[in-house]
């Protein structure tokens, strides 16, 4: 990337232009962006690797967000200044979209990908430093929310992710700091609150702009 035309991306030996820079804004071109996605896709994901046409309208919102359009993102309804809380049932996609999306803007801080069992694992041999480490100024996609098991330390049990998710909501409710968390999940807004209860489900509604695929949304892993 050269780092005064943020809007080409090379990849390889192949250059891809997302859109026009006029002044210091970038006039983003949505097909340019799929033509670039299927290819970063196919190098990280595998040569199978494809954008259903189905999928387009999620991945515009995803991408709408992702380069910031606020006056897309009204129209959509979506808030730029929250993160992304993308839902959908089992195989639809989410993750590979959210590790997808990130590199259409390499001139912006990209958030990391962490599956939730891992964070779980993680306090399950440290304890309470690992929600600690997650209550930081760091970016992070939090992968899976929902399906991770209770965490336990030494006899003591947390509800892990839904702590650092509370930790989280500080950090985005403090105005000097405003950090943004994303997540991916598989179940329904009753669901999470079954799970994490209604304190963490309503700090989520804070948190996160809902983008949800239909519940008849394919298994693309078959």
């Amino acid at each position: 990337m050269n780092k005064f035309e943020p809007h080409i991306i090379t990849e390889g030996n192949s250059q891809y232009q997302l859109g026009e820079l006029k002044g210091n804004t970038i006039h983003y071109n949505f097909q340019k962006i799929l033509i670039y996605l299927e290819a970063k896709g196919k190098a990280l994901f595998g040569t199978n690797f494809k954008i259903y046409k189905e999928d387009y309208y999620i991945v515009y919102k995803l991408c709408v967000y992702a380069i910031q359009d606020e006056k897309t993102c009204k129209r959509l309804k979506i808030d730029p200044h929250k993160g992304i809380l993308l839902s959908g049932p089992v195989g639809c996609g989410k993750t590979t979209l959210m590790k997808l999306v990130r590199h259409i803007t390499p001139h912006k801080r990209a958030y990391k990908i962490i599956p939730c069992r891992n964070a779980v694992f993680s306090f399950n041999h440290l304890g309470f430093k690992t929600i600690e480490d997650y209550g930081n100024d760091d970016f992070y996609c939090f992968d899976d929310i929902g399906i991770e098991p209770i965490g336990r330390h030494f006899g003591v049990e947390s509800n892990v992710i839904g702590e650092i998710l509370l930790s989280r909501y500080e950090l985005f409710s403090n105005p000097k700091k405003k950090i943004k968390t994303h997540g991916t999940t598989n179940l329904n807004a009753n669901e999470i609150e079954e799970r994490y209860g209604n304190r963490v489900r309503s700090r989520m509604r804070e948190l996160f702009n809902l983008i949800a695929f239909d519940k008849s949304c394919r298994d693309k892993r078959k």
